[in-house]
């Protein structure tokens, strides 16, 4: 697996050498939350720890979501007034009630659109979901596919 490239500019990591970005500062987590019920940052947290449960994750504040970052985003999490909306990319299609809109860019690039309302929905089902995002994010089907075609094996 290739070494992560980092932009000059701003430092963030990405996968794929000079990957097209939107090339600005982070902000802080905390702003994202400003003048959401409390509920929403503790659904955050919920999602965070069940995320973190995976191993290391890069969080980042951007302009207008945060994002869960391992080789590649594989989350995307927008605070609402009283709920917390967000998207997950998966390496197929999942047909759940837990998702509100699908979107397939790829076979193996499935966006699944979600909404959650209480910390309670970031139950063994939907820590499932993100465990499956996060090894999307983690390109660990790309580890696997480049070892079953090495001629060594």
């Amino acid at each position: 697996m290739n070494t992560l490239w980092s932009c000059p500019a701003c430092g963030r990591t990405f996968a794929n050498r000079n990957q097209t970005h939107t090339c600005a500062p982070l902000g802080s987590v905390d702003a994202h939350f400003a003048g959401c019920a409390p509920a929403v940052r503790e659904i955050f947290d919920a999602v965070l720890a069940a995320v973190r449960t995976c191993g290391p994750v890069d969080v980042l504040a951007e302009r207008t979501r945060i994002a869960l970052h391992v080789r590649m985003s594989f989350a995307a999490l927008m605070p609402r007034r009283r709920w917390l909306d967000g998207h997950l990319v998966l390496a197929r299609q999942i047909d759940s009630p837990r998702f509100r809109r699908i979107e397939i860019y790829s076979p193996r690039n499935v966006l699944h659109a979600f909404r959650l309302t209480s910390p309670a929905e970031v139950d063994a089902e939907f820590g499932a979901f993100l465990t499956e995002a996060y090894r999307v994010g983690a390109q660990e089907e790309l580890r696997g596919a480049a070892r079953r075609r090495s001629p060594d094996r």
